[in-house]
């Protein structure tokens, strides 16, 4: 039984530090990093899925919510720029957006 006790607790200990904001913000980033190499590569399709997940791991960051706003229309903007095949202004906005989430 105490056996049993001591892997609940642990498992409940590794789910909340993976919903730590800090753990958030280094998912966010490293999908940000990816797909910045992938939109160097002009392999854009690689690039929007990184970026979803970008987009989808910064909405568990918590405080600084302006910084955060910020950081994600400059992923959105990317995004966009993804579409349309502009590797220069991707690049460009993905850089911003790094920019933002490392200062947090």
């Amino acid at each position: 039984m105490a056996i049993s006790l001591g892997a609940i607790s642990a498992t409940a200990f590794a789910e909340e530090a993976a919903k730590s904001p800090n753990v958030s913000i280094s998912e966010t980033i490293t999908h940000v990093e990816q797909a910045l190499a992938e939109v160097n590569k002009s392999d854009f399709s690689a690039a929007v899925l990184h970026l979803k997940l970008a987009r989808l791991s910064s909405e568990r960051i918590t405080g600084n919510e302006a910084v955060v706003k910020q950081a994600n229309a400059s992923v959105v903007q990317a995004q966009i720029q993804s579409k349309f095949g502009d590797v220069q202004k991707s690049a460009d906005e993905l850089n911003k957006a790094l920019v933002l989430y490392k200062t947090l």
